[in-house]
């Protein structure tokens, strides 16, 4: 049971949310949240940030509002269980950030000139680097975190790459080497040994990646869309096979490219 310092209210602050995450991780709190690690709790951060990202895409201030609370949630966990551990609080993390923000913003807090947001980006790169003392840029390459989604990973040492002088920074040349790529593809017949398939598919979608930097697009985004509407025309699809009165499965390859057709006008799931 709480105890009687614990103050109900009409409205809570963030003082309040870290007040409850000690509590709810004390002696007489709750079972789940006491025994919880950072490893035990890894994976929830990951998912409360992608459906911050859900509620961004969804266009819902309802959703995004509450989804912010479930990350925020998560980062003061986290900070609870540094405190029990005495290695730092959430203050610590507060501090750490504002004076992160001041410093890697010279151009508002400071007296450097950045007129543009290219100029921005570039004074932020430089510090960013400096900060880490990072000695090369091989080193910032390769402090893009491996457990970021490999297109997301990719698009941002493709960028960081290109502070360094990547040479293929035009749409074309980018596009020439996908081709070359696809080539050397269907060269092997489209049946060739596993290994080297993966490879050039790996080397084609890091060239993607690169492509969506030079074109100043979203990889992840663009994904994203077209698997949400692949899902909807599949669906679609299935429903026409239905009211057929045969499963899609059942149905001939060439029957469902027809269906593709008159649904989607030639562009088939």
């Amino acid at each position: 049971m709480l105890g009687t310092d614990f103050e109900f209210k009409a409205r809570y602050n963030i003082d309040d949310l870290i007040e409850i995450m000690k509590i709810l991780r004390s002696e007489n709190g709750c079972p789940w949240d006491k025994v919880q690690t950072h490893e035990s709790i890894r994976t929830d951060l990951i998912e409360e940030a992608y459906e911050v990202c859900e509620g961004i895409d969804c266009g819902s201030s309802e959703i995004l509002r509450e989804e912010l609370g479930d990350l925020l949630m998560q980062v003061i966990f986290h900070s609870q269980i540094e405190t029990e551990l005495g290695n730092f609080n959430f203050e610590d993390v507060c501090n750490d950030i504002c004076q992160k923000l001041i410093y890697r913003h010279p151009h508002v807090f400071g007296e450097v000139k950045a007129e543009t947001e290219d100029e921005v980006l570039r004074n932020w790169d430089a510090l960013k680097k400096e900060g880490k003392h990072q000695q090369t840029y091989t080193e910032t390459l390769e402090s893009v975190p491996k457990t970021f989604p490999a297109l997301l990973r990719g698009e941002k040492v493709c960028r960081r790459a290109e502070r360094a002088g990547l040479p293929i920074n035009s749409a074309k040349d980018c596009i020439d080497k996908i081709r070359s790529g696809l080539d050397k593809l269907e060269s092997g017949g489209l049946n060739g040994e596993c290994g080297a398939n993966q490879q050039i598919l790996g080397d084609l979608l890091l060239s993607f990646c690169n492509l969506d930097r030079i074109l100043k697009t979203d990889g992840e985004k663009a994904l994203t869309y077209s698997i949400n509407r692949f899902i909807i025309e599949f669906g679609a699809l299935e429903k026409a096979a239905a009211d057929k009165g045969c499963p899609l499965d059942k149905l001939p390859a060439e029957e469902i490219r027809r269906m593709a057709e008159d649904l989607f006008g030639g562009h088939c799931p």
